[in-house]
């Protein structure tokens, strides 16, 4: 039996976790829930669970942490605010399953000298694709990552024709059922290059052999490419229960989580080359990873200033990306790496990117 707490608990990725536990209590038990704002959901779920242990916001979370022992440790926060917890977590020495992307790509190195090999496992689905395909072989033989995207609601478009897209054309996504802010970085891809920096945190493969492929079925999660020329997937409808039961009891996989592929009825699948010109965002965020240090930070506090911007009506959708870059290209960063020059750099982005959104607005 694995005691989970679930961070997050009240948002997607909680609610599913608390769909696989519910459905396999010989396996998981939850010893802990806590929510960003929603008091009276995550009430709710600790009378559906039994469970007593909730915490609301942050700092009471990161004490939920320190105080219930668990052998696995959910984070389902959404956006860099669930670096504390991550950091927190890490010290417990439990199972980390890394659903909060934004935790480790703005703590970049603070996060994985932390963590204890294997320690985290991640949760987004691509990530936790290249985690299984990896088991194939030996890090030594890993030519390349290939990570997939959908696509997005806009795959197709040219930048010209995304110029007038409104926000709620921007959260209609074909696949996945997600928040404001992730759903809108699927829209403009700024989520596929978060995951591109996750990708070489988790694995440790240099930004050159970290590929993104455009595949609309959502079926291939991702692949690993082996020197040999052999090409590892990881194929399965989508249902993010299937990467959430993973990372419960990883390595172990949990019986019927998920309904498998119907090999006897005839399906397609395609794949198409990624289109930096309309999408600009993955390319920045590999030039923001390679470059470190509190970069990404940047990028990230950047980016969740101009979404809530674009939701406003404040700036068009391309205007996003816009702000992003000239924040990124006027940041200059500090030598050592800390938690404080963390969120010095978060903080000086937001108030960088307000700057840019207003003279956006005044052109």
């Amino acid at each position: 039996m694995r005691r989970v707490l679930v961070l997050g608990s009240t948002g997607s990725i909680g609610v599913q976790t608390l769909d696989v536990v519910a459905a396999n209590r010989d396996r998981f038990e939850i010893v802990g829930l806590a929510a960003g704002r929603d008091r009276a959901g995550l009430e709710r779920q600790g009378l559906e669970t039994g469970v007593t242990e909730l915490a609301l916001g942050i700092d009471e979370a990161v004490d939920l942490i320190r105080r219930v022992p668990a052998d696995v440790i959910v984070n389902g926060i959404t956006g860099s605010v669930g670096l504390a917890a991550t950091l927190a977590a890490l010290k417990t020495g439990a199972t980390l399953a890394l659903a909060n992307k934004e935790s480790l790509i703005v703590g970049g190195r603070l996060v994985t000298d932390a963590a204890a090999p294997g320690q985290i496992v991640p949760v987004d689905s691509e990530h936790s694709a290249i985690a299984q395909a990896l088991r194939s072989g030996e890090h030594a033989e890993v030519r390349r990552l290939v990570l997939t995207a959908s696509g997005g609601p806009f795959r197709g478009r040219t930048r010209e024709q995304m110029a007038d897209v409104t926000p709620r054309e921007a959260l209609a996504h074909p696949t996945w059922d997600m928040g404001l802010m992730v759903t809108t970085n699927s829209a403009t891809l700024v989520n596929k290059g978060l995951e591109v920096i996750e990708a070489h945190l988790l694995f440790d493969v240099p930004y050159d052999r970290i590929d993104v492929a455009v595949h609309p079925q959502s079926i291939v999660h991702s692949m690993v490419e082996f020197v040999d020329g052999s090409t590892i997937a990881q194929a399965s409808p989508p249902d993010m229960r299937l990467p959430i039961s993973m990372s419960l009891d990883w390595p172990r996989r949990v019986p019927g989580v998920g309904a498998p592929l119907d090999w006897t009825r005839a399906q397609q699948w395609t794949f198409e080359p990624l289109d930096d010109a309309a999408f600009p965002a993955v390319a920045l965020a590999k030039r923001v990873g390679q470059a470190g240090a509190t970069y990404p930070a940047v990028f990230n506090a950047a980016n969740e200033q101009a979404v809530v911007a674009f939701h406003a009506g404040r700036i068009p959708f391309l205007a996003i990306t816009e702000v992003i870059e000239r924040v990124v290209d006027a940041h200059r960063p500090v030598a050592e790496l800390t938690l404080a020059a963390v969120l010095a750099a978060e903080e000086w982005a937001r108030a960088e990117a307000d700057r840019q959104l207003a003279g956006a607005l005044n052109e």
